[in-house]
């Protein structure tokens, strides 16, 4: 039997990706993509901040960013797995993103100096998760303290408006957050000497009582700093602590019994593999997004949504796995992690960061079904980005002028080409559920929704097949999208669906003209 290949030119890569399919070679590849993208962008961002001329960031921007860099490889060298989670989390890539462009844009400087400290909280999370004994300066923005990928802290005390550093000191599978950057204090003594996250477990207290490491042993009890709240002079009120004490668990959660700290929580696939539920990391809204719904990120999510989720995304595998499992596997390969969004429990939207490569926005899952197909659909723009990045499939610019008919504003040929995309795999989703399914109610509303989409793809495929503006590999795509189309097509659904769904169609475009007339 002749081996399969491992890698793909750009024309069969774009054949096996436009019917909306993929297999795990075009996977491996997409991922690998990214992955690389990432680190020359990394590497762009350092390269340009050390060349930036004098006087365009303030002084000593570039030292930090260096020192951070090398704990960032220190990590790596330690841990290559665990300081790539971080590197290639998808909001890494969104915050590295962004700072690239504000540098490069005319006075948009500041603005890149402001976010770039980002980059010791990077640095501070990988070598958390690579084990390392280290000590590094993270930004605190509003008052809060944001370690990516582990959580964030925010002080029970009234501190919204704090900013500065507050200082991190890691040792394994420990971190001690030090509350300077809120107290204006320095924290005295070795990391964790003072109160720290569990101050009233006995378990945390030194074998040796009656002093701390680094000093004299035999020091009398008065002449010792005092331990809050174990030992300290009757009628005087203890301190309150200056470090925080975070935890990784067994499970690779980090967790703390300070009531300030927001560990980030995870589902998991079959093979075990962690998603994260990210409602703390600061760039995990994407800059300048379209968003036509309003919505924004949820600012921490309490257990009954945590619970919500977990809910959903078991009651969601079934359905993924429908057919011969391509959409189960897509999530194992791509998703990394899934964004909450505030909004209306009564709808479910959700959306793609362009800059974050695996990284899923949605509003509170409403049951697996529909939580499936938000995967199945966001999933196929984040295909189809990491493909156009491999190899360009258009040539069209970003003015939004086209009729799209699942949007009431026009579309770059861009959106006209992802939204058909997208919805393509929808109609082919729905189908699946609609043949399976045995609750009428469920298929009913699958034929309903298979045919939407078959409809809004049909009215839109001669638009992108007569476009002069793609590339031969944009036509391959655009080519087996119609040969797909055609296969869906063959499936006659029951009385009345399809002319619901072409009257729907027609509609939204009377609309559009008469607006426009």
């Amino acid at each position: 039997m002749k081996p399969p290949r491992l890698l793909y030119a750009p024309d069969d890569l774009a054949a096996v990706l436009g019917g909306t399919g993929s297999d795990p070679h075009a996977l491996d590849l997409l991922v690998a993509g990214q992955r690389g993208q990432r680190l020359l962008t990394l590497r762009a961002l350092l390269d340009a901040v050390r060349g930036a001329p004098a006087g365009t960031l303030p002084e000593g921007t570039a030292d930090r960013l260096l020192r951070d860099w090398r704990l960032l490889e220190d990590a790596e060298r330690a841990d290559r797995a665990a300081a790539r989670r971080v590197v290639h989390y998808p909001l890494t890539g969104a915050w590295a993103e962004r700072c690239l462009r504000d540098l490069t844009r005319p006075g948009r400087a500041p603005r890149a100096a402001a976010e770039l400290p980002h980059l010791a909280a990077l640095a501070a999370s990988a070598a958390a998760r690579a084990g390392l004994r280290f000590t590094a300066e993270v930004p605190v923005r509003d008052g809060v303290l944001t370690l990516p990928t582990l959580g964030r802290y925010r002080p029970p005390a009234p501190t919204a408006g704090a900013t500065g550093q507050a200082r991190v000191d890691g040792d394994g599978n420990r971190l001690w957050l030090h509350l300077d950057a809120w107290s204006g204090e320095r924290s005295p003594g070795p990391a964790g000497e003072w109160a720290t996250g569990h101050p009233y477990d006995p378990a945390h207290r030194r074998p040796d009582d009656r002093g701390v490491p680094g000093r004299d042993p035999h020091m009398k009890p008065r002449e010792r700093p005092y331990r809050w709240p174990y030992d300290h002079p009757v009628g005087r009120r203890p301190d309150p602590p200056r470090a925080v004490e975070v935890r990784r668990g067994p499970d690779g959660v980090w967790r703390s019994a300070a009531p300030g700290w927001r560990p980030i929580q995870a589902l998991w696939t079959e093979d075990h593999r962690p998603v994260l539920i990210d409602d703390a990391d600061p760039y995990r809204d994407e800059e300048d997004r379209t968003d036509p719904y309003g919505l924004a990120p949820a600012d921490g999510l309490d257990r009954v949504e945590h619970a919500g989720w977990r809910t959903a995304w078991r009651d969601a595998q079934p359905w993924l796995r429908l057919g011969d499992g391509t959409r189960a596997r897509e999530v194992d390969a791509l998703l990394e992690c899934v964004v909450p969004l505030a909004g209306s429990p009564a709808a479910q939207y959700s959306g793609t960061l362009g800059t974050a490569f695996g990284a899923l926005l949605s509003s509170t899952p409403r049951g697996g079904l529909r939580l499936a197909a938000a995967l199945v659909h966001e999933l196929q723009h984040t295909k189809l980005i990491a493909l156009s990045r491999l190899t360009p499939l258009h040539t069209a610019d970003d003015t939004p002028r086209h009729w799209a008919p699942w949007r009431p504003d026009p579309r770059p040929f861009e959106g006209v080409f992802q939204g058909a995309y997208a919805h393509l795999a929808l109609a082919e989703f729905h189908l699946a559920v609609a043949l399976t399914a045995t609750a009428p109610a469920v298929r009913e509303s699958a034929w309903a929704a298979h045919c939407r989409r078959r409809a809004q793809v049909e009215a839109v495929l001669p638009q992108l097949l007569g476009s002069s503006r793609l590339t031969p590999q944009g036509r391959t795509v655009v080519t087996a999208m119609t040969a797909h189309h055609t296969r869906l097509a063959r499936h006659v659904p029951p009385d009345g669906h399809l002319a619901r769904a072409a009257a729907y169609v027609e509609t939204t475009r009377a609309i559009w003209r008469r607006q426009r007339a």
